[in-house]
């Protein structure tokens, strides 16, 4: 991987930010070619990312060039916009410093190295980003380099905990399948005979590679994953302070979020009144009405075409033009979620469809396993997963974005994760606010059962990253 000229992070005092935003994005686009493509940038689609041990040493020392360039521009010099950019980019550039130094996932997090690898490929055979014998090269030299990549995350990864090696495992298993299954099937219509064995030469020297990984963490690193997920208090709270500009100590977080909790398990009990006089039994009669397997799609789809009808009569919100969601059952790599929402990145140039993945049942699954399965997406929860992810959720809030001038607010490299799923989390109470669906007090169930267990996950990882 070629990297940038190390003059171009000496300190520029009169620099205008909109430059220093323009070359730092050509820097991570080139560091990272897996997020560029998610950003709608498809210079390095041919590429996977260089975590070798020297690469991310590198990429640390390179960092810390790039936050003290930041800092020599003058802040008196900027707008009150630029100024707020400013400190959005110093936070998130050291949020990543923060990120390979102390949290260290690429060396204790095997899911780290699937997740790149999976979205890396996923995304060339799920969007039409280029012509497909186009995307059949990429994909090609994406898997030439899938063994270099497996390496450094053998030399990389030492101490993870069992939880993380085992989430890892089950997700190299899924692009396993992916691999061997689903990237075939993408390219069946091509009809290059060279590229066709190209993609069956590296497709082979990928799973041989990925058996590999698996054989290795499953033997080697599983039976001594004895190191702890814990961040701690002090690490937790810097996280919060970079990732997403919240200066509150953990202490004060918990007590919100055990607020927040109890207010929504008032509310949950009220509305549950309304169905059957014990919280319990009126959320089973929910979860008990759920689609068929044969229909889990099909009801995921009338969904979202009844929230996207609601939002434009009511005139809530603007929903600008575009070219459609496509409602897919989950691939089997990421069947680790319930739903997802995969979109073309905000500065793609090529107008293509989101895609709403609902994972559906696995007809390998026990039936007590399968009749779980589909209580948890039973109709309310369906409705509740739509507004999250569709309308009026993270669909459209990217649509949005994608009219946003700014590239540093625009590019999801420096999004807060509390802003993105927050307004999901709003959205969905929101739509109900509104009238969607009146008089259903199943659906505001949905909606409670989801803040309940946001709002539980939350207190849950607050103490168990920062207590003893």
């Amino acid at each position: 991987m070629t990297r940038p000229m190390r003059q171009s992070i000496t300190s520029h005092v009169s620099e205008p930010l909109s430059h220093f935003v323009e070359e730092y994005l050509a820097y991570v686009y080139e560091m990272y070619p897996t997020a560029a493509a998610a950003d709608g940038v498809h210079t390095h689609d041919d590429l996977l990312e260089d975590l070798s041990r020297p690469a991310v040493d590198a990429r640390v020392r390179e960092l810390g060039g790039w936050a003290r360039r930041l800092d020599g521009i003058n802040p008196s010099a900027l707008t009150p916009v630029e100024a707020m950019e400013r400190r959005m980019l110093g936070d998130r550039i050291r949020g990543h410093l923060f990120a390979l130094e102390e949290v260290r996932g690429w060396q204790r997090n095997p899911l780290y190295y699937a997740d790149i690898l999976a979205e890396s490929l996923a995304g060339q055979t799920l969007f039409a980003y280029a012509d497909l014998a186009e995307r059949a090269r990429r994909v090609g030299s994406k898997l030439r380099q899938v063994p270099r990549l497996l390496d450094s995350a053998r030399q990389n990864v030492t101490e993870a905990p069992g939880l993380f090696v085992k989430v890892g495992i089950e997700s190299f298993e899924g692009l396993l399948t992916f691999v061997e299954r689903d990237l075939p099937r993408a390219f069946r219509d091509l009809e290059d005979l060279h590229l066709l064995g190209v993609l069956a030469d590296t497709s082979i020297e990928a799973t041989d590679a990925l058996r590999a990984h698996i054989a290795h963490l499953r033997d080697a690193v599983a039976p001594r994953s004895r190191a702890s997920f814990r961040l701690g208090r002090a690490r937790f709270e810097q996280k919060l302070r970079l990732d997403e500009g919240l200066d509150l100590p953990a202490d004060q977080l918990l007590e919100i979020a055990r607020r927040e909790l109890h207010a929504a398990q008032d509310e949950f009990a009220r509305v549950a009144a309304e169905i059957d006089g014990d919280p319990a039994t009126a959320w089973r009669r929910t979860r008990d009405r759920h689609p068929a397997p044969d229909a889990l799609i099909r009801e995921a789809g009338a969904q979202v075409e009844a929230l996207e009808t609601f939002l434009t009569r009511k005139r809530i919100v603007t929903v600008p033009e575009h070219v459609g969601v496509q409602v897919r059952p989950t691939p089997d790599f990421h069947r680790w979620t319930a739903a997802s929402l995969w979109t073309p990145g905000p500065f793609e140039t090529t107008r293509l469809p989101a895609l709403y993945h609902v994972t559906n049942v696995d007809p390998a699954w026990t039936a007590a396993r399968q009749a779980e399965h589909l209580r948890d997406l039973s109709y309310a929860t369906l409705s509740s997963i739509a507004a999250h992810e569709v309308f009026p959720g993270h669909f459209l809030q990217g649509e949005h974005l994608r009219a946003v001038r700014s590239p540093c607010r625009k590019s999801g490299f420096f999004a807060a994760t509390s802003f993105v799923e927050g307004w999901a989390h709003y959205a969905e109470q929101m739509v109900l606010d509104e009238g969607f669906e009146r008089g259903n007090p199943e659906l505001r169930l949905g909606q409670l059962a989801e803040a309940l267990l946001r709002l539980a996950r939350t207190v849950v990882g607050i103490r168990l990253h920062t207590e003893d």
